[in-house]
Order: C-alpha cells, then sequence, then structure tokens
C-alpha cells in the first residue's frame, strides 16, 4: 500500500451511527430481525410428529374400533398416541438445546456507534451501521465498504470463483463472503430478509434432515409399504366381509387386525427419537450440530483431514529463539520485529506470539508506510517501514522455504528445527517495493524466529480412537511439511515420519488421491490445495470429514462430506460447517462419531424388527384372501405381540452402544433380512392356524384357533429378536428373556387371558404351535447365516 492510500484509510475513520439514528433505525424497522434458528419450530415439531401418512391411517381404523369393537381391539390407537408424544417431547429437548448452543455460538460483528466499537449481536444491526473487518469475519449483511487497508473478501461461497477479491472504498460487499486478509468497515445497506445473509443462515443453521441415507432409505422402505398395503388391504376387506357375512362387527376387527400390522409406524418414530437423543447428549458436551444428517455423516466417514493449527495444537505459540543471520544485530531486529506487530491491527496466532515476545515500545519512532496483511496463499505478510534515523525500507515476514531460493544456506538451519517440530518464520529485508509483485525476488534474510506450538493435550488419544475405529486421519497444513511431521510423530501419528511437500503434488486428481491414500502428513498446503485434496479423496469413494478453525480451511470444509469448525474459529468457517466444537476441543469428535455410528447401526437394526412385521402381515392377509377364511389375528393380540417382541425391545435397542462404521445401501441390507424372515414368521403362524382349524371345531373355536396361531407368531417374532439382538450382553439377554416372560405371564393370567382372547385348549395343538415354531426358528438360523456370509456383519454385531 502506498503512503496516501495508509492515509486516507487512518483520515476515512468514521464514527458510524450515533445512538439516536440508531434508535430513529429501529423504530421504522430498519433492523436485520431475520431469526437465526437451529431446529424447527414447535408448530413444525408438532405437525411433522403428528400429521404423518401413517398416523393418518392408524387414526381412520382407530376410530373404527372405538364404533365396533371391545377397548382391548383399539389399544393399538393408544400406542400410537404415546408413541408420538414421546417423539414431541423427544424433539423438543433437542431444540431446546440446539437453540441454547446456537444463541453462544452466535457470530457477533463489530459496529462502531458514536465513535465506540463494541460487538453486538448479527440482530442488533440497524442500516447503515458501520460494521468492521478482520481477518476471519463474515460479512453479515450486504453494504458498501467504507474503509479499507489491504481488505481481501473471499466471495467463494456465492460467486464459486475461489481468488480472493480486493475490496475499495465504494465497493460492494455481499453477505456469505468473508474476510481473507487485511481489514476495514463497511456501511450496512440491506439487512433483515432483504439481505443476502437471511437466506444462508437460515439454511446453514437449520434443523434440517435432508440428504440423510438413513431418512431416505426409511422414506423409501415406506413408499413401498404404501404400495403393498393398499390392494393387499382391499383384497382383506372383501374376503373377510365374504367370509364373516353373519358378523360384521368380527369381520371389521379382524379386517382391522390384518391392516394394522402392515404399517410400520414406530420406525420413524424411532428413528426421530434416536436422532434427538442424539443431539441432546452432543449438545451436552458443547457440540452443536447445525445439520442433523451430521452425525449420520460422521458415522460413515473413513477419513478426517486435520488442520493442524488449532486442531493438533492450541491457538497459541510462544517464541523460543531468534536465530540472527547475515550479521543482524539483535536489538535492531527486535524493533523490526516490534514494528511489524504494530503495524498489523489483525495479527494471527504467530505475529501475536512476537508481539508478546517484542512489545510494541520496542518500536517507538518507527512509521509505517505501508501494509501487507498476512495470506494463506502468500505464506508471507510485510510492512513499509521508515526507521527512525529515516531509513526506509521493505521487510517480510513469512515462510522460510517461500522467501528463500532453494539451496540457501539458511534453509539447513529452518530443515532442523522443524525436525524437532518447531515453526520457524524468516525475517528479511526486500530491496523492492511492498506492492511490487517480485518483492520476494533477491530478499536479504536477517533473522529466523523459532516458534512452539502448544499441542492439545488430548489429541494424540484422539488420533489412537481414530486408528482403532479404522478411520484414516490426514495431518493438512499450510506450515512445513517436516514441521507438521514433526509435531504429528509427537502425537504418534502413523506415517508422520513421511512427510509430504503439498507444493510437489500432482495436479491430476487420480494421481493427487493415490498419493494421499498414502500419505498421513501434508505441508505447504494452499486453501485450493486442501479444497482439491478433499475432492480427490472423494473420487475414490472416501467419505471426507474436514477440521478446521480458520478462513484458509473454508473452502475444503464447505467441500468435505462433513465439514467440523471449532467454536473458536472464524465466523466463516463456523458458517459452512455443520458440526461445530463450541468447547474448542478435537477430543469431542469421539463423541460425535460414537453417537452417529449407535444411532445408524441401531436403527438399521430395529428396521429389520418392523419390517419382518410388515412382510408377514401382508403374505397374512394374501394367504387369507387366497384361503377364504377368517383372518387369524383380531387387533390385541398383533398390538400384544408388537409391544413385546418389537416395540419395547426396539426401544432400548436403538439407544444402545455401537462402534460399528456405518456401511451404505440401508434399504438393501434391511430388506435382505427382514424380507426372507418375514415370510418365514407369516408361514409358520399361518400353517399353525391351518393345523388349528383342522383339529378344532364347535363354538368358540375360532378363538382357540387364533391363540395357537398367535403363540406361534410370538415365538418366531422372539427368534428374529434373539437373533437381532446379538452378541449378546446381559441386558440384552434380560431382555429378552423379559419378553418372554411377559407373554407367559399373559397366558397363564385368566384376567388377561380373558382381556386378549388367548385360550389355549388341550396339549396337541399348543406343542404342534411349539414344534412349528421350532422349525421356523432353525430356517431362520439358517437364513440368517447365509445372508451374514454374503454380507459380513449385517446383523447382530456391536
Amino acid at each position: 500500500m502506498t503512503e496516501r492510500a495508509d492515509t486516507d484509510f487512518v483520515a476515512a475513520r468514521h464514527p458510524g451511527l450515533s445512538s439516536d439514528e440508531v434508535a430513529r433505525r429501529v423504530e421504522r424497522g430498519e433492523v436485520n430481525d431475520v431469526p437465526v434458528r437451529s431446529s424447527r419450530s414447535t408448530a413444525e415439531i408438532v405437525r411433522a410428529n403428528v400429521f404423518t401418512r401413517f398416523n393418518a391411517i392408524i387414526g381412520v381404523l382407530f376410530a373404527i374400533i372405538l364404533v365396533v369393537g371391545p377397548v382391548q381391539d383399539s389399544l393399538f390407537g393408544f400406542v400410537i398416541v404415546a408413541n408420538t408424544a414421546i417423539g414431541i417431547v423427544q424433539e423438543m429437548r433437542a431444540k431446546r438445546t440446539l437453540d441454547n448452543l446456537a444463541v453462544i455460538g452466535e457470530a457477533k460483528p463489530t459496529v462502531r456507534r458514536d465513535g465506540a466499537a463494541a460487538e453486538i449481536p448479527t440482530s442488533g444491526i440497524v442500516l447503515g451501521d458501520l460494521i468492521e473487518l478482520g481477518p476471519g469475519d463474515k460479512v453479515v449483511v450486504d453494504g458498501e465498504v467504507a474503509e479499507a487497508g489491504n481488505l481481501e473478501i473471499d466471495e467463494s461461497l456465492l460467486t464459486g470463483e475461489p481468488d480472493p477479491v480486493v475490496k475499495r472504498p465504494g465497493d460492494e460487499v455481499k453477505s456469505g463472503s468473508f474476510v481473507v486478509a487485511g481489514g476495514g468497515a463497511f456501511t450496512a445497506t440491506r439487512v433483515g430478509r432483504q439481505a443476502y445473509a437471511a437466506q444462508l443462515a437460515d439454511e446453514a443453521s437449520r434443523f434440517t434432515l435432508v440428504n440423510s441415507e438413513l431418512r431416505n432409505g426409511i422414506s423409501q422402505i415406506l413408499k413401498y409399504v404404501t404400495w403393498m398395503m393398499v390392494p393387499t388391504a382391499i383384497g382383506l376387506i372383501i374376503s373377510q366381509f365374504t367370509v364373516e357375512s353373519h358378523d360384521a362387527r368380527e369381520a371389521v376387527r379382524r379386517t382391522v387386525g390384518g391392516i394394522t400390522p402392515m404399517v410400520p409406524e414406530g420406525l420413524v418414530l424411532l428413528t426421530s427419537v434416536a436422532f434427538a437423543i442424539g443431539v441432546v447428549r452432543l449438545g451436552r458436551k458443547q457440540c452443536l450440530v447445525q445439520e442433523l444428517p451430521a452425525i449420520e455423516g460422521l458415522a460413515r466417514v473413513d477419513v478426517v483431514c486435520l488442520d493442524k493449527t488449532g486442531t493438533l495444537t492450541e491457538g497459541g505459540m510462544d517464541v523460543t529463539g531468534l536465530r540472527l543471520l547475515e550479521g543482524a544485530g539483535h536489538a535492531h531486529v527486535g524493533a523490526v520485529l516490534s514494528a511489524l506487530g504494530a503495524a498489523d491491527p489483525h495479527p494471527n496466532a504467530s505475529l501475536q506470539a512476537i508481539i508478546e515476545a517484542y512489545p510494541q515500545a520496542g518500536s517507538e519512532g518507527w512509521q509505517r508506510t505501508g501494509a501487507l496483511p498476512f495470506s494463506s496463499a502468500r505464506k508471507y505478510s510485510g510492512a513499509a517501514l521508515t526507521e527512525p534515523r529515516g531509513t526506509a525500507g521493505t521487510w517480510l515476514l513469512g515462510a522460510p522455504d517461500v522467501l528463500l531460493a532453494p539451496g540457501h544456506p539458511a534453509l539447513a538451519e529452518v530443515d532442523r528445527l522443524n525436525d524437532e517440530g518447531l515453526r520457524v518464520l524468516l525475517l528479511a529485508r526486500s530491496g523492492l517495493a511492498l506492492d511490487d509483485p517480485e518483492v520476494t525476488t533477491g530478499v536479504l534474510p536477517q533473522a529466523l524466529v523459532v516458534l512452539e506450538q502448544r499441542l492439545r493435550p488430548d489429541a494424540g488419544d484422539t488420533l489412537r480412537y481414530f486408528a482403532d475405529q479404522d478411520v484414516h486421519t490426514k495431518v493438512i497444513s499450510g506450515d512445513n511439511a517436516v514441521s507438521v511431521g514433526a509435531v504429528a510423530g509427537k502425537l504418534g501419528l502413523p506415517g508422520a515420519d513421511r512427510p509430504v511437500d503439498a507444493r510437489r503434488l500432482p495436479e491430476e486428481r487420480d494421481a493427487m488421491a493415490g498419493v494421499l491414500e498414502e500419505g498421513s502428513v501434508f505441508g505447504r498446503v494452499t486453501p485450493q490445495q486442501k479444497r482439491d485434496m478433499v475432492g480427490a479423496l472423494q473420487s475414490r469413494g472416501h467419505n471426507v470429514a474436514m477440521t478446521g478453525d480458520g478462513v484458509n480451511d473454508v473452502l475444503a470444509l464447505k467441500d468435505a462430506d462433513i465439514g467440523v469448525s471449532m467454536g473458536s474459529g472464524s465466523e466463516a468457517t463456523r458458517a459452512v460447517a455443520q458440526i461445530v466444537l463450541m468447547n474448542n476441543s478435537f477430543a469431542t469428535l469421539p463423541s460425535v462419531v460414537a453417537e452417529g455410528r449407535r444411532v445408524i447401526g441401531n436403527i438399521t437394526r430395529v428396521a429389520t424388527l418392523f419390517l419382518t412385521k410388515t412382510v408377514f402381515s401382508v403374505l397374512l392377509a394374501l394367504l387369507v384372501v387366497f384361503w377364504q377364511i377368517p383372518y387369524p389375528f383380531l387387533p390385541r393380540h398383533l398390538t400384544l405381540l408388537s409391544t413385546l417382541t418389537i416395540g419395547v425391545p426396539a426401544f432400548f435397542l436403538a439407544l444402545a452402544p455401537n462402534k460399528e462404521r456405518a456401511k451404505p445401501h440401508f434399504v438393501r441390507r434391511v430388506m435382505r433380512y427382514s424380507t426372507p424372515a418375514g415370510i418365514i414368521c407369516g408361514l409358520a403362524s399361518f400353517i399353525t392356524y391351518l393345523v388349528a382349524r383342522h383339529e378344532y371345531t364347535g363354538p368358540g373355536s375360532l378363538d382357540a384357533e387364533t391363540s395357537a396361531a398367535t403363540l406361534t407368531l410370538f415365538l418366531m417374532e422372539v427368534w428374529v429378536l434373539a437373533i437381532v439382538a446379538r452378541p449378546y450382553t446381559w441386558w440384552r439377554v434380560v431382555l429378552v428373556v423379559a419378553m418372554v416372560l411377559g407373554f407367559g405371564v399373559v397366558l397363564v393370567t385368566p384376567s388377561l387371558q380373558s382381556f386378549f382372547a388367548l385360550r389355549l385348549v388341550g396339549d396337541a395343538v399348543p406343542w404342534a404351535a411349539v414344534g412349528i415354531a421350532g422349525v421356523g426358528g432353525v430356517v431362520l438360523e439358517v437364513v440368517w447365516a447365509w445372508v451374514r456370509r454374503r454380507e459380513p456383519r449385517v446383523l447382530g454385531t456391536a
């Protein structure tokens, strides 16, 4: 920057709006009043849980049974009401958790009013406010640049163009962009719903269920179920009214008994509850899930790309040494470093450490005539300084291997320090003007500034967790590759002893992907390269998570399958990330991974239970229509069986720990087991029903026939439950046994026998029912073993 431009920047400083002007704008409604929501509204939650397709079907059947049947045949309706209430309560808990965390993590721009700068909530901005900007700040409303000091704005989230745009007074800035270098201020020209930020913030922070393979898979299953239900239900209605022409009420009860179990009504509910509980659990660990599928997505991740600074290391740094070069004096170098610190109003972590080591008092009498802020793409910053004795010069501070020509003698010392895991910056003097494109050519090195980064105490354990879970870790940093490798090596990362300099990475995507799959540590990576590396890994079929906290990470965070930002990171990174670690602890990530695996793995388990019921219900309805006989079950029977073999067990299984990495093709994996299992269960219970119809005759025989078929169906469903619950733990064994005992209590208690219309008559048929269930169970085991061989660890694994 020239001296004139720098002077204009200082002179252009405006006091901003006065308090009276702010009050008048608030009265006129010229405020940034867009609500920042992290979740659905209460009305949306109630509507989404109550007004569903299957709730409507169950509601109609419930109303019919209330008219024609005893109350015990309407129990399924009360179960649906209770389940829906549970879903609403759990999602409301998740909403409160997300809203509270969103308030904590909300961006607070610095606004200048009455000549003083102060941080205020985004919703407090009014039209005409003067908003200050620094590196990493997000432009929260649309406006016009009023002050600029080497201000560079990244508009890639709006335009797709990766190159930063230099902004000068009078230029337009749009919300959704962010500052990558320099500083300044802009006047708000569009606020509230007129600004692009309204749409961006609403979409970035909404509690959403989009782009979820799990939810999409369940929707696909429900669509198939609907197609099967309609013709089957019509055939069943005609059949039952034909068979029970003498008793319309019995025909209605048998028809409803056949239609009700076709509806996997609890599957959607249980999925919502599992996700909601996951949000609450993560919220307690100060983890803000900005998009709900992120829990699922991180569970599918097999590669985690970590930015070293702020992730493996803490934000702060310390100056541990100064190596003088080319005969430079210690006092003079210290004064230059002090002046460079004073020249940058928005220092990064490295420069902040230098400022602390060399206070600005050491640069008294020095004048700044130009400044070049640090940029991740350049890897250096600089300033045009005039010393007290009048000598003017251009000074640069940055990466030694960028500022020095290859083979320079000073680089040997740099490599040695990097091998120790230290970060090294070069202070150099240039004979060219600061704005000269060749300013780094022929620089005169003056000193090496040695910095030590503070390792996060939990980083090593977190890296070991990912290794144990078969998740590959890639450390991607803009720092020197050897230095990054040394830091990663201290944390025990495999492959850290073979760091790769990203400047030598092939540009072709497939070739780059090959190098990335082999290596673990990559240094001197530019922001655009981070984005390219994420894309290259994705091209090989990897699910990639990217963590970061700086503006140089935004492009990669945006393109990764899952973006994870630190709460202390820049506003831009928090805006594009799906997950924000509010406590800035990298150690929280395993909790997120574990929560996602728990949700997906367990929903896969319980989906098998629900869909097995749907399949055998459709099959039974078809068999009944073909044989032209009464449907074997009343609604009360299937309510009892569903509660004991699906509802209660599914709730516990859905919330159990599960560490298996999520696998793709949810629908295919679930249907491969539930379809044959449902067919086997349906055939076994129908065979028992036919045997009972042959054995029992006379008044009351239908109740005896139904009871025998119910016994077989219960034993078959318990067998399916026992398979899905594997591998066994003490509580899973207790769960299965408790369900068996519950059914036994119903069979031996006279009042419950009467309530559920269950009466086992004689010895031959009940034992035949048990025998048929035993044969069916053996067939189930054979089928399960076959499915397991074809797709290892689909079911029965933790």
